[in-house]
């Protein structure tokens, strides 16, 4: 059994926070985005007076805007990071990132990473990035980050292509940028036991999904959380929750494979442990992505199962749990993210 231990936080009902950053924490939010100001795709885009107000309350004194790669470094190492700390993602290398992301984050004076799928810059498909504007940013100031070669799923993908997939970004990096980026971030957020294994042997430092929650330094470095923004789920409230979420600590995760292959592994029963410390239990609630409410069951001690109650649809499904703090407004989340081919 695949031993994880995994923090992760979402939801929270707002009370009354602290003016500033000022505690050491061994945990940070990601904020994930994709386009910006194309309303005629709004699953994936942010609107312009949303993404305005996302900035003014990261700029507001409460957080700490620091580069992904060194608060992966930092935690990594055992090394405190601000309370509220926070990172800002971007995926798929959209122009709408040079036209319109880019320039008010650059204005904010706020780092960030973007991870870039290689193919379609390569095949200048319209919408996308060049080259050109990617160095162009990198000079700026921008991170860039690994998003694979084709935009494929690493959940789905058989291990030949995708060895193959990541040789070809490899490769494409090397004569573009001169050198492969550290950081990795799943096509779509999928991934499996396979791909997690296969990304740490590709020499990267760690790998990013698209499930909710905290990351930190005792998560599984290759399937660390981010807050997915759109124009559904990007009101300054939600922002507002996911940058003061705190973790919620598990291990001993099972199953160990989010992939569910046949219809004997559908629906998933989830089990974990609580670590010691967490306080609580009995107000857990926990959420299938379809909607409603899972009651948890205690196994024993401080071991949990979830099972939705009927099976999840093709694609990606998650589960999510929550438990109140004593921090007024704060709350812990765990979330895990399950494909069905």
């Amino acid at each position: 059994m695949r031993k994880l231990l995994l923090k992760s936080t979402f939801m929270a009902v707002f009370g009354l926070f602290s003016a500033g950053p000022a505690l050491a924490a061994d945990h940070a939010s990601v904020l994930m985005y994709h386009r910006f100001g194309e309303d005629r795709i709004p699953s994936t885009n942010i609107r312009l007076e949303q993404f305005e107000a996302h900035l003014a309350e990261l700029t507001s004194g409460a957080y700490r805007v620091l580069p992904l790669a060194e608060i992966v470094a930092k935690l990594r190492k055992g090394e405190a990071l601000p309370d509220r700390a926070v990172a800002i993602t971007i995926d798929d290398a959209y122009l709408s990132t040079f036209t319109e992301g880019w320039p008010r984050l650059k204005k904010a004076g706020l780092p960030a990473t973007l991870f870039v799928a290689s193919e379609p810059v390569d095949s200048r498909v319209r919408g996308y990035l060049s080259w050109d504007q990617i160095r162009q940013m990198r000079s700026e100031g921008l991170d860039i980050g690994a998003h694979g070669h084709s935009h494929e799923s690493y959940g789905l993908l058989p291990l030949d292509k995708m060895r193959a997939d990541l040789a070809q970004s490899h490769e494409r990096f090397k004569a573009e940028l001169g050198g492969v980026p550290p950081l990795f971030a799943y096509p779509f957020g999928e991934w499996n036991a396979a791909s997690l294994k296969e990304i740490g042997n590709a020499g990267y430092q760690a790998a990013f999904g698209q499930h909710s929650g905290v990351v930190h330094g005792q998560h599984d470095f290759f399937w660390l959380p981010r807050f997915p923004m759109n124009e559904s789920y990007g009101d300054i409230k939600r922002v507002r929750q996911a940058l003061n979420a705190l973790p919620f600590p598990v291990s001993d995760i099972e199953p160990a494979e989010v992939l569910l292959r046949n219809a004997a592994q559908n629906p998933p029963a989830l089990r974990f442990t609580i670590a010691e410390g967490v306080k609580y239990l009995d107000r857990m609630t926990c959420y299938p992505s379809q909607g409603g409410t899972i009651p948890p069951k205690r196994l024993y001690d401080r071991r949990f199962e979830i099972k939705p109650p009927s099976a999840f649809p093709k694609g990606r499904s998650r589960i999510s749990c929550t438990l109140p703090t004593d921090e007024a407004g704060r709350f812990r989340w765990f979330g895990i993210q399950f494909l069905v081919p």
